[in-house]
């Protein structure tokens, strides 16, 4: 039997474990890393948890026979990316990373790219001073020395210490609509936005409403992938990588 792991966690890798459970001949694991209260379970087989570096991801690799991995984890797992990179390297199971394609500025956008957290909380007072922050609970600290900003923090769970002194905490889980993503910025009177390039549509909205309000929208740019790991921007292209190891994945 024909063993596939997805690093899972997002979207895409639901989509493609949903595409492969249930076929003849294959086995279909997806790995959580545990980071959520309550995650969305995939189809098929699930284990939660991380595997304890590249070296433990190496020996989960053998141990369960594993004939191809994806890693569709979080476009900024860059932790997990590399230690998945590494774990290939040392075993010889393929490896593809799938990404959804990031979001590109339009007419109208007012973006501020930025490399990293700290360089947008750097940006954020000369750009405005109620900011709606939606990079996620664990990027909260890199904003906590910001006194004289009022935030406004969307994430599925709640931020742990440290944070803002002034923060606001919606608890809240995409997809999101336009129409909703319009009345928060006027409720809460936002005048800057800050996000990571997570892309895909889920959470997209929000850059639309504020591209309407005129509003900046401080956008952490991806880390890159690691060398030599071959990408697919949808589910299709990594189905269609994958049948070239075994019979059942065709």
């Amino acid at each position: 039997m024909a063993h596939v792991l997805v690093l899972g966690g997002t979207t895409e890798a639901r989509a493609l474990a949903a595409a492969l459970a249930g076929r003849p001949g294959l086995r279909v694991t997806s790995s959580l890393a545990g980071r959520v209260a309550e995650p969305r379970l995939p189809a098929g087989e699930v284990r939660i948890g991380g595997f304890g570096g590249p070296d433990g991801l190496a020996a989960w690799l053998r141990d369960h026979a594993v004939d191809a991995f994806v890693d569709a984890t979080h476009p900024f797992a860059a932790v997990m990316s590399h230690n998945a990179a590494l774990a290939a390297a040392a075993t010889g199971v393929p490896l593809l990373a799938l990404r959804r394609p990031g979001w590109t500025p339009v007419d109208g956008d007012r973006w501020h790219p930025v490399a990293s957290l700290d360089e947008a909380a750097a940006v954020l007072p000369v750009l405005g001073r109620r900011v709606f922050l939606t990079t996620g609970r664990q990027g909260i600290g890199s904003f906590a020395h910001l006194d004289g900003l009022h935030f406004l923090a969307r994430s599925v769970d709640p931020p742990e210490p440290p944070v803002p002194a002034a923060l606001d905490v919606l608890l809240d889980r995409g997809p999101f609509t336009l129409d909703g993503e319009r009345a928060l910025l006027r409720e809460h009177r936002i005048d800057v936005v800050v996000t990571k390039d997570s892309g895909g549509a889920a959470t997209a909205p929000k850059l639309t409403a504020a591209r309407e309000l005129g509003l900046p929208v401080v956008v952490v740019e991806r880390p890159p992938l690691p060398a030599g790991v071959p990408a697919a921007g949808s589910v299709e292209a990594a189905l269609d990588w994958l049948a070239g190891y075994g019979t059942a994945l065709r």
